[in-house]
């Protein structure tokens, strides 16, 4: 969390999620340049790599796309997102290694700086067959850049989560650029359809996936709570919420997460401060709401973190009625303490 910043730990996850993911990579880079130099004994070591670093990278940018719709369809897949920033460097890092290797044998012979050829030796934007796919591709590597440079939470912290969030948005800008590039490149000079199929299956995947999650998503957000007494709503019944765990409702556009613990209801923002992560999919552990993305912990009376964090989160009234939670929509500030709702056996049976 944020009370300071230091060199990264690797825990045992950590180094599990990042071997694995390097032996993976490793194995791919090796058995595709070793196909390829066996089916294309004429292709030069460069294009090789070429090929090999920049597939390597639209597959794992895939994958990274893939994870977020993923978790909120089932939260099995929820340890491939602790480290996704990991997948992203690692993207980020194979991309430059595909973009240095075709500048050097591309644009690296002429008058011109490499770079400045690269930018400038096509500008037929008006023709699709001839349009420069090369400059997207960069952009898109600026993008991916600009993400891998600012994944550490130290650029989380001061460029404010809202903002975060944002610059890593762009991450769908980039995925579109590249797709334009390898479409515009790669699948106009090549003539097998294989190419074609598996550019158009992994956008077809990615797409499915972002809208199935999305109207599951959205499914919370169009339900009606019930009547308004005293200025409460009817939210859900004590009984639909499992121990130790939450139900979220939408209260005014905003998520909140109810939670069931030692025989009591206390009410929250489902939405943590670190990354936006979904706090109504986490658990209660050691008396403190956990993020199930990274282990951001608040207490759920007041939802502020455990001294020495400093992170707080919006708090909500609720009472219990014959068996239901309700909730004042109107938020606490963050940090308010709220005295948690008691359940009693038969409101509990309810």
């Amino acid at each position: 969390m944020s009370h300071q910043y230091q060199a990264i730990a690797w825990n045992r996850q950590k180094r599990v999620y990042d071997l694995v993911l390097a032996a993976g990579v490793t194995l791919y880079l090796t058995l595709f340049i070793g196909v390829s130099a066996f089916l294309f004994p004429y292709a030069t070591a460069k294009t090789l790599i070429i090929r090999a670093a920049g597939s390597a990278a639209f597959l794992l940018l895939h994958i990274v796309l893939c994870i977020g719709p993923l978790c909120r369809l089932d939260t099995k897949f929820l340890p491939l997102l602790y480290n996704r920033r990991h997948l992203g460097v690692l993207t980020f890092l194979l991309g430059a290694i595909h973009s240095v290797a075709a500048i050097r044998q591309f644009h690296s012979l002429g008058d011109k700086d490499p770079l400045v050829s690269l930018l400038t030796s096509n500008q037929d934007f008006g023709s699709l067959p001839d349009f420069p796919f090369q400059q997207l591709g960069f952009l898109a590597l600026v993008i991916l850049f600009l993400m891998a440079a600012t994944s550490h939470d130290f650029w989380l912290r001061n460029l404010t989560p809202p903002v975060w969030k944002t610059l890593h948005m762009l991450v769908y800008v980039a995925y579109a650029l590249l797709v334009a590039h390898v479409t515009l490149g790669l699948l106009q000079s090549e003539t097998s359809p294989l190419f074609a199929v598996g550019t158009g299956g992994g956008l077809f995947t990615v797409i499915t996936l972002h809208v199935t999650a999305a109207r599951r998503e959205a499914k919370v957000d169009s339900e009606k709570l019930g009547p308004v007494a005293d200025g409460f709503l009817n939210a859900c019944a004590v009984s639909g919420i499992p121990e130790k765990c939450a139900t979220v409702v939408s209260l005014n556009g905003e998520r909140v997460a109810i939670f069931k613990y030692d025989g009591k209801i206390s009410a929250i923002s489902n939405v943590c401060r670190h990354q936006n992560g979904p706090l109504g999919e986490g658990k209660i552990i050691d008396g403190c709401v956990t993020c199930p993305w990274h282990g951001y912990q608040y207490l759920p009376e007041d939802g502020a973190s455990p001294p020495p964090f400093t992170e707080k989160v919006c708090t909500f009234q609720t009472r219990i009625v014959d068996g239901r939670v309700w909730i004042d929509p109107r938020p606490k500030p963050p940090g308010t303490r709220v005295e948690p709702s008691l359940i009693v056996t038969s409101e509990v049976m309810a």
